[in-house]
């Protein structure tokens, strides 16, 4: 009978062939015009979302039949039995049709609710982190570490836009936050996390996510010597949403957690 870590290095293996499948599809229509449709949501998809995911799908139904799929593009596929692959073919579609290279491909698995493997990769800048539970996160490779920035005061903070903000306790903690820390950057969907595992970023807040947005993040960042969670402190589940913490350090999560209270409770 195989053991625990060997099973989590056959998802590992197997989720890497999804982000190459993935990749394939993506790259070669990445920066070319066309094929841009809106959502009922009114938010943008692309020929590469649905065909980067619709690869992934079918290895998934092959190897796992028994594993469901929570996808971004199409309509779930039940467990019977087995864990919950989570999928996102581009997080970032914004960024894709504009031409930059900030977009990722997120590849979460779950068993039990518990998210057991994230990928996050970057299939034009050939970036890929890995994040198994219980073991270091790794960058093609090679294990990152998240940085101490010593405080919310030289803390680097991230969001996608501050639009994600949707109501004004969401506005009100987030300007909170904004105030304490040392600078904030916009744009970088799910790519502002893998920078936080890799000790560029020291704060991500985020809200209006969906668990294929974030459910491959936990591992990544938690393996890196992260915490991630929502505004509460809580741990992020399947269930979870639509408001995101990340933080490079436990201490630093706990402070952000700190500023946001107040807000989160008036």
């Amino acid at each position: 009978m195989a053991s625990r870590e060997e099973d989590l290095a056959v998802l590992a293996a197997f989720a890497g062939d999804l982000a190459d499948a993935a990749g394939q599809v993506i790259r070669p229509l990445f920066r070319q015009s066309g094929g841009v449709e809106d959502k009922a949501d009114g938010s943008p998809v692309t020929r590469a979302d649905r065909d980067a995911e619709q690869a992934m799908r079918g290895l998934i139904a092959a190897r796992f039949p028994a594993h469901g799929i929570h996808g971004e593009e199409q309509a779930d596929r039940q467990s019977r039995g087995g864990g919950l692959w989570l999928l996102d073919p581009i997080d970032g579609t914004h960024a894709f049709i504009t031409g930059l290279p900030l977009f990722t491909t997120l590849i979460a698995f779950v068993e039990q609710g518990r998210p057991l493997l994230g990928v996050v990769d970057q299939p034009v800048l050939r970036e890929r982190w890995v994040g198994l539970a219980g073991e270091k996160t790794r960058l093609n490779g090679r294990p990152v570490a998240t940085r101490d920035c010593g405080g919310l005061e030289n803390a680097r903070m991230s969001l996608t836009t501050p639009e994600m903000m949707k109501t004004s306790t969401e506005q009100a903690a987030f300007a909170a936050l904004r105030a304490r820390v040392r600078s904030v950057r916009y744009g970088a969907d799910a790519y502002a996390y893998a920078m936080l595992a890799s000790g560029y970023l020291d704060l991500v807040l985020e809200s209006a996510l969906k668990p294929y947005d974030f459910m491959a993040l936990v591992p990544v960042v938690e393996g890196a010597g992260g915490r991630i969670t929502d505004w509460r402190g809580r741990p992020l589940r399947p269930d979870s949403g639509p408001r995101v913490l990340a933080a490079a350090t436990p201490a630093l999560h706990e402070a952000a957690l700190a500023v946001l209270a107040p807000a989160l409770d008036g």
